[in-house]
């Protein structure tokens, strides 16, 4: 980006895209299950301090908060933080919810215990400012805290080029080819479903990140891993042992550097020395 000023095609798209209903179809809930459980392997036990940033309509927010944690949503979008005021718990309510961004945060050095980081990333196409918002992230975490920074592979649309057939559109293919050439999406058309502006990662330049912003023991896990690629994924998914053999396989296989890449998120993570 550049500038703290969000593109106008990124603003337009998350105002006409419903970002909670990305998670409730399709291979959208496996990446919410397996967000949930990196989430909860990683993070201190409640009611320790998250900073959910980027946190979108608060999925992940109010399901923290829900449980325990002091929980601060910053997102850029206002409809964001309006969609999860309107959701919050009285019994748990979110201990703040405001825009913000990623690159400057209203926080305090070493106030939080936790840093949730899983968009801003995405659509930060300047490394220099990806690495500001990482180290933003590791100012205001206490020593020892973690970060947690998604990301999206490098080959996603190759993938979902292949599985939807989208690269018999040759506007489509033209995208394709700047994604796998430096990760630099963007969409000229006026087909929401070729997404926005962003940046793609590849497993190693994500974890590379997290070492150049500072912090300690880093490493990349697959999201979805290999679970999302079977044409009757909806089917399997809604039956609940297939379920469990689907999250199984992922676990097993989500530090295998093979087929990190065919995961479509990725998950960076990322300790503040000690």
């Amino acid at each position: 980006m550049g500038n703290s000023a969000i593109p106008p095609e990124i603003t337009a798209h998350y105002e006409e895209y419903d970002e909670r209903s990305r998670l409730q179809d399709g291979d959208g809930q496996l990446e919410e299950a397996r967000t949930r459980l990196l989430i909860e392997r990683h993070i201190p036990a409640p009611p320790a301090v998250v900073l959910d940033i980027g946190g979108g309509p608060g999925v992940y927010a109010g399901w923290l908060a829900a449980a325990g944690y002091t929980v601060h949503l910053r997102d850029p979008m206002p409809r964001h933080i309006e969609e999860a005021l309107n959701d919050d718990q009285p019994d748990r309510p979110l201990a703040s919810a405001a825009t913000g961004d990623a690159r400057h945060l209203d926080f305090a050095d070493e106030s939080a215990d936790a840093v949730l980081l899983l968009g801003p990333l995405y659509h930060l196409t300047d490394l220099e400012d990806r690495l500001v918002a990482l180290r933003e992230a590791r100012r205001v975490l206490r020593p020892g805290g973690v970060v947690l920074a998604a990301a999206v592979s490098r080959f996603a649309s190759a993938l979902d080029g292949l599985w939807r057939n989208l690269i018999a559109d040759p506007e489509f293919r033209s995208i394709l080819d700047a994604d796998l050439t430096d990760g630099q999406h963007r969409n000229p058309t006026d087909n929401r479903t070729y997404w926005t502006t962003a940046y793609l990662h590849r497993p190693d330049g994500l974890r590379a990140e997290l070492d150049e912003a500072g912090f300690a023991r880093s490493e990349v896990l697959a999201v979805e891993g290999i679970g999302w690629i079977m044409p009757d994924f909806d089917e399997r998914w809604a039956e609940p042992a297939n379920r469990q053999h689907i999250l199984d396989i992922v676990a097993r296989t989500e530090r295998e550097p093979a087929i990190l890449g065919a995961s479509q998120h990725l998950l960076g993570v990322g300790w503040k020395p000690a």
